[in-house]
């Protein structure tokens, strides 16, 4: 008769990721995509903001407005990832948020950036304002995709057939 021992050693090790900042998610895809969006829609911004002899005043307001709005969304969703808030608020749907976000933000920048490249008039800034909008409407889609495959992909689960 032969006795076999088995002997489990279980190592914890704490690393540096398990503080308040989650640094390791500004080097994944999904936060490089925001960091680009962020830059791109904020020099889409200024751009336009700084421009003089608008051509179409309503049209460009339109444009500053969404570029604005969804440049503070996204920072937020930055932060919200940054400081790993997501796990503190687990009511809300963070994924399908941000699916939701980046959906909506796809199509509002790119009829602003459309709407802003018709009517530039010619004015460099604005034409410049309109190209850096659709540099962020492309990387809104990449993040779009990226997050429907997320939030609405086939899942498996632990039964077999």
């Amino acid at each position: 008769m032969s006795h076999t021992v088995i002997t489990t050693t279980t190592t914890t090790t704490r690393t540096s990721g398990d503080g308040v900042l989650n640094l390791g998610y500004t080097r994944t895809i999904p936060g490089l995509l925001k960091i680009g969006q962020m830059i791109a829609l904020l020099v889409a911004f200024l751009c336009v903001h700084c421009a003089r002899g608008w051509p179409s005043w309503a049209a460009f307001q339109y444009f500053e407005v969404v570029t604005l709005w969804f440049l503070i969304a996204l920072l937020i969703f930055f932060l919200m990832h940054l400081f790993r808030l997501q796990a503190k608020m687990p009511c809300i749907n963070w994924p399908l948020a941000e699916f939701f976000h980046y959906s909506v933000g796809t199509v509002l920048i790119v009829i602003a950036s459309i709407v802003a490249a018709v009517k530039s008039g010619g004015v460099s800034a604005l034409v410049a304002g309109s190209v850096f909008g659709f540099i962020a409407t492309f990387l809104m889609a990449v993040s779009l995709w990226t997050s429907y495959s997320v939030t609405c992909g086939s899942h498996q689960t632990g039964a077999a057939v």
